[in-house]
């Protein structure tokens, strides 16, 4: 399939994205994110040459800054699949110390994705088929039995200690900064929703206190790294299982949710939408990236079906969803709603899609296939 572009719209793309951004101290050259998608090649958590060489595929054709697939922290509970990367231990640590260093040499930027999923673990899945799943009060999404374990203050002393350390390891293997994964209804996204958090303690109750795990995180996080080390905080409404759930109804609720985050130390939000052009609050055409910026002050990401498939594709000839489009997205980054823009399995498909958009080589552009996500290329 060919698309065909104007060169005004290849020109002012280029210029739009291809611009420089400064988070906390590390500048990234230019305003593409590859978004973070789990892949399962790293057998035993250690990621190989060939996840080395996906990776730097990308950077070497301009994403400016990559985030990897989500990798499980230290915890026993944190995961459940021997073919997810894990960012802790020996081997598998050495394995993203060569991964940071092949990104670095083809001129990009990375930062790992520090994971733990909570009570979307099914129990007795190897490797932690010995460690119940664990969450705030020990839910599943759209359950009402609980079939988990409700975390005591050591297990939330736990997860905390392990969130630092791997963000520490990540500094002293070359990383770039980290991102905390608070998004789509794991574990740290378990404790920020009402619908799973029924907690009467500190940790559960109104907005302020659902963040208070989530912000004890980002607080030791930042006290394991150093000052200008980026830390990127990543979340959504949304949940894998629950469309349409909602952390916040109004902007009053998000503020007070993101509020403790950033004093905590979050530098960067990355605001996770399933299509960034939808108004997430009545009486605003702010997406939900727009208004983490509005209420917060810090750079945001946004992300969400951006250069997902063939019908996007076609929103760069300007047809399509109108608010969906390349113009749109642009006039949106040109009025700073929002600083960067994640690309995921549009990205999975054709790896040099950020030089094609960035070259203005729109008629080159792949439609998203979902084969794609068998193979790692």
């Amino acid at each position: 399939m060919t698309v065909t572009a104007s060169e005004s719209a290849a020109s002012r793309a280029a210029q739009v994205l291809s611009r420089p951004v400064t988070l906390n101290g590390l500048t990234v050259p230019n305003r593409i994110v590859m978004a973070p998608m789990t892949r399962m090649f790293s057998p035993g958590g250690v990621p190989g040459e060939d996840v080395l060489s996906y990776y730097a595929r990308r950077a070497a054709a301009g994403v400016g800054l990559i985030v990897t697939e989500g990798t499980y922290v230290g915890h026993d509970s944190a995961g459940e699949s021997s073919r997810v990367p894990r960012f802790h231990g020996e081997e598998q640590l050495a394995g993203w110390a060569k991964v940071a260093e092949a990104v670095h040499a083809a001129g990009g930027t990375i930062v790992p994705q520090l994971w733990h999923i909570g009570m979307v673990r099914k129990p007795g899945r190897p490797p932690f088929h010995e460690a119940p799943p664990v969450g705030p009060s020990g839910l599943r999404i759209g359950e009402s039995e609980v079939t988990g374990k409700a975390m005591t203050q050591q297990d939330v002393d736990d997860v905390v200690a392990a969130f630092a350390e791997a963000a520490a390891a990540a500094e002293r293997i070359g990383f770039d900064g980290v991102e905390l994964h608070g998004a789509h209804g794991y574990l740290l996204d378990q404790f920020l929703w009402a619908g799973t958090n029924r907690r009467t303690d500190a940790y559960g109750g109104d907005p302020v206190a659902r963040a208070k795990f989530a912000a004890e995180i980002v607080a030791a996080v930042r006290s394991a790294v150093s000052p200008e080390f980026p830390v990127i905080f990543r979340y959504s409404q949304w949940k894998q299982e629950a469309y349409d759930a909602r952390l916040a109804e109004t902007p009053e609720e998000l503020e007070a949710i993101l509020t403790p985050l950033a004093a905590a130390g979050v530098d960067v939000f990355h605001a996770s939408t399933r299509r960034y052009w939808l108004p997430e609050f009545e009486g605003s055409d702010l997406n939900l990236a727009g208004w983490t910026k509005k209420l917060t002050g810090k750079p945001v990401i946004t992300v969400g079906s951006v250069g997902l498939d063939g019908d996007f594709i076609k929103a760069f000839q300007g047809e399509g969803a109108a608010l969906g489009n390349l113009d749109n997205l642009l006039d949106r980054m040109e009025r700073d709603e929002f600083d960067m823009v994640a690309v995921g399995r549009a990205l999975l498909q054709d790896p040099e899609w950020a030089a094609k958009v960035l070259g203005g080589r729109f008629d080159e552009l792949e439609p998203y296939d979902a084969a794609s996500m068998t193979r790692l290329t």
